[in-house]
């Protein structure tokens, strides 16, 4: 469903990206990890067109992602994204917030997009703070909207950078638990993450991305129980605070 080759994204010049490949197929579930500045955010914004790149090649369901050319938005419609902040419209109620892609974009009827806005919102367990406005909700709620919002143009793909980053410790559970809802109804899912937990327990492929690559790949078992790269035990190491299981001891 993405395919992405030889990826490479500078800003200035600092290289950000050096030559990603990662190939995500419909169903599955990808977690992205790694310390801050190696790159999956980019690699995620990339995907979604919300960034240019300088090499290499992004598609997406067959189709070149460009974020210069015709076809980007109606690819980007394809794609829905789950940011760290929930970007919500302060002045909007919820309900407002989970209708105005399927209205303004996709232009469907109000009674139509309605009905599926509340719908999800029953989804994700925020049926009952329709009428709120994103001020009334906590961190986890507003998060739990955006995931509703995003949902609510019909994806065939979620992307997910850090959704949990923003939030206090207790507000992070109902967050991974709608996360683990999509998952098990087979929704394609990209996610950028520092829980291990979840990444452990949904995810079928962990990549670990250091300095702008992918230094290692594989299922979630292999990779976060007994990686084989000495990067990625020394980053294991500092996020779990145990010991990790050495394999084959490359660098």
């Amino acid at each position: 469903m993405i395919d992405i080759e030889k990826l490479q994204k500078r800003y200035g010049d600092h290289q950000v990206l050096h030559g990603v490949d990662l190939h995500v197929n419909a169903g599955e579930v990808v977690c992205l990890i790694g310390p801050s500045g190696s790159g999956k955010s980019t690699v995620l914004r990339c995907i979604n067109g919300l960034e240019s790149y300088d090499e290499g090649e992004i598609r997406a369901f067959g189709e070149r992602v460009d974020r210069e050319g015709r076809d980007i938005h109606r690819l980007r419609s394809r794609m829905g994204m789950v940011f760290q902040r929930f970007n919500l419209f302060p002045h909007r109620t919820v309900l407002e917030n989970v209708m105005e892609g399927p209205v303004f974009v996709r232009g469907e009827s109000r009674e139509t997009a309605r009905s599926l806005a509340m719908s999800l919102l029953d989804k994700v367990g925020l049926a009952a703070k329709a009428s709120a406005h994103p001020g009334q909700l906590s961190g986890g709620q507003q998060q739990r909207v955006a995931i509703a919002r995003a949902l609510a143009m019909q994806p065939e793909a979620m992307l997910f950078d850090e959704p949990t980053s923003a939030l206090d410790p207790e507000l992070v559970g109902d967050v991974l638990e709608v996360m683990r809802d999509l998952a098990k109804e087979g929704m394609t899912m990209i996610v950028v993450t520092h829980e291990m937990g979840f990444a452990r327990e949904v995810a079928d492929r962990v990549c670990f991305l250091y300095g702008g690559k992918i230094v290692e790949e594989g299922p979630a078992a292999q990779v976060l129980g007994a990686p084989q790269q000495a990067r990625t035990q020394d980053f294991l190491r500092r996020v779990l605070h145990k010991p990790i299981e050495v394999v084959g001891g490359t660098s």
